[in-house]
């Protein structure tokens, strides 16, 4: 899965003249890219999805590894031509969240993914991401982000990454 930039509320900037930016993947992160998709409704899972992903309702969980928060989970929950997205620590012995796929990577890959200097099917075939669970399931994921793009698309250039 790639995360995509979003677009930042408007701030007003410090006294210093520089605003705070949000670091990639944190929870400032999270909210900011959710604010940008607030009322934007994205097309269907496309014809690739497979049955999972049919009825436009499906889950992927992202496992980040080596994050400035320790390891994190990162969910994209799609719904009816919404993505919303949440995250969570991963603790030892923590269940794990019901998910349609899952992929487990470093956040060095996933910061390289959401900037745009690694390709998903190039860290896949590389062996630096791990995938389980229906894979037709992380094509949809991949549409609904790719549609996302728009209404996400200045976040790359203000998060700390």
């Amino acid at each position: 899965m790639q995360y995509l930039p979003t677009t930042t509320s408007p701030q007003s900037e410090p006294a210093g003249g520089s605003r705070a930016v949000p670091r990639f993947l944190s929870p400032s992160w999270v909210e900011e890219f959710n604010s940008a998709l607030e009322g934007v409704v994205l097309p269907g899972a496309g014809p690739d999805a497979g049955l999972v992903a049919a009825d436009g309702r499906f889950t992927v969980v992202q496992e980040v590894h080596g994050a400035p928060d320790g390891d994190l989970r990162v969910i994209l929950h799609v719904d009816a031509g919404t993505l919303r997205l949440s995250r969570s620590a991963v603790e030892d012995g923590a269940d794990e969240i019901a998910a349609d796929v899952t992929i487990a990577l470093s956040y060095e890959d996933a910061m390289a993914m959401s900037a745009g200097e690694l390709a998903p099917a190039e860290a896949l075939n590389a062996g630096r991401i791990r995938v389980r669970g229906d894979l037709s399931v992380l094509v949809a994921g991949q549409q609904m982000l790719q549609a996302a793009r728009t209404a996400t698309g200045s976040l790359r250039s203000s998060t700390t990454y």
